[in-house]
């Protein structure tokens, strides 16, 4: 029997068996992970599966797991929607509020950076570009783009950041749900909820909001563009009255599902060596940067209006869609926490520039 020609997606070949194989392995590691009662099964059991198939060097038809990683482009979208379903009138009156928080993101950001950089020279030993561009508490691409441009090892680069995103996403949900003592989240089906019917016209605008806002947000350089324009126009939709309508709960459990599939497929091609070295490194820069965060939600919770559990998501040094992800399935304040992960993301491009040179002086 003829082994099946490779497909083109995305612009690359991909070989049929084994990508059909990768969504097996992620859809069950995420109804396994549904079953145990993680949070976010979905993007949770999908990483975790196919991130472990890949670190073992499973090869399915010869070849190790794989997924087209531009798919996110076709979802994420969905995910900044749904976010812009939760804007109200009353919302809209509480941002003023949060200028503290904000705020104090100026002081945050260096801090977490910083200490990042000492535990990446000291403990792993990295040069100083590498260092420096893999500490760096917010925009993935970004760091990975000006660590190129100075010399940086791209390899490490890569990895240290991906596992900031995905040690995020393991810890931060986890955590919260071990301190409430109940399963949380999309574990015990929340989501966020809209008023109106999914009929042909709201569907329409829906969509409407998802197009424009992705093409328009690309268009002005948003940070964040995939997620950040759909936020802000279907935000406006809503606020205008144009729909009252959000995605189904089963469109954010696909998107999670495709972003665990894209975030676990990283894995593969890595030693374990490099795999062993980049979890360390991570765990003690994430867990100092969660730290951190913990301790500014704890003095800020009361001056801002918002939770503790809502402060410390926002601060967390992982990436906007996973993070706006983890607050619509946790049912925390999912704009006042997607709005920080965006100014954290221009903070820590702006320090991550600044700094450097200083950094090459010294």
């Amino acid at each position: 029997m003829n082994h099946p020609r490779p497909i083109h997606l995305l612009g690359k070949d991909y070989d049929p068996v084994a990508l059909i194989a990768t969504i097996f392995i992620g859809t069950g590691g995420a109804l396994i992970a549904r079953w145990i009662g993680t949070p976010l099964p979905w993007l949770f059991g999908a990483v975790v599966a196919v991130g472990l198939a890949a670190i073992a060097r499973v090869e399915i038809a010869g070849e190790p797991v794989q997924f087209p990683v531009k798919a996110r482009f076709f979802f994420v979208p969905i995910i900044g929607v749904a976010i812009g379903g939760a804007v109200t009138p009353d919302l809209m009156r509480d941002i003023p509020r949060w200028w503290p928080s904000l705020a104090a993101l100026i002081l945050f950001i260096p801090v977490a950076h910083l200490a990042g950089y000492m535990l990446f020279r000291r403990v792993g030993k990295l040069d100083k570009s590498t260092a420096w561009f893999a500490a760096m508490p917010g925009g993935l691409i970004e760091a990975i783009a000006l660590g190129e441009s100075r010399g940086a090892d791209l390899k490490m680069l890569n990895l240290l950041q991906f596992l900031r995103l995905v040690t995020c996403i393991l810890i931060v949900p986890t955590v919260f749900m071990l301190v409430e003592g109940v399963a949380v989240g999309s574990a015990s089906g929340a989501q966020i909820e809209g008023q109106g019917a999914l009929d042909l016209p709201n569907i329409a605008v829906l969509a409407a909001c998802a197009v424009l806002g992705l093409f328009a947000g690309r268009r002005i350089g948003l940070p964040a563009a995939l997620i950040t324009g759909p936020i802000l126009v279907s935000g406006a939709a809503h606020l205008v009255g144009l729909t009252d309508a959000v995605p189904p709960p089963w469109m954010i459990s696909m998107t999670q599902l495709v972003v665990g599939l894209t975030l676990g497929i990283r894995f593969a091609g890595l030693s374990r060596r490099e795999i062993r070295l980049g979890i360390l490194l991570t765990s003690l820069s994430v867990g100092t940067a969660l730290l951190l965060a913990a301790l500014f939600g704890i003095v800020l919770a009361g001056i801002v209006g918002e939770s503790v559990e809502a402060v410390i998501l926002g601060f967390a040094p992982g990436g906007v869609v996973e993070m706006s992800l983890i607050a619509i399935s946790l049912e925390i304040s999912v704009l006042y926490v997607t709005a920080h992960h965006v100014a954290r993301i221009l903070l820590a491009v702006f320090f991550a520039k600044i700094a450097y040179t200083w950094l090459i002086k010294q």
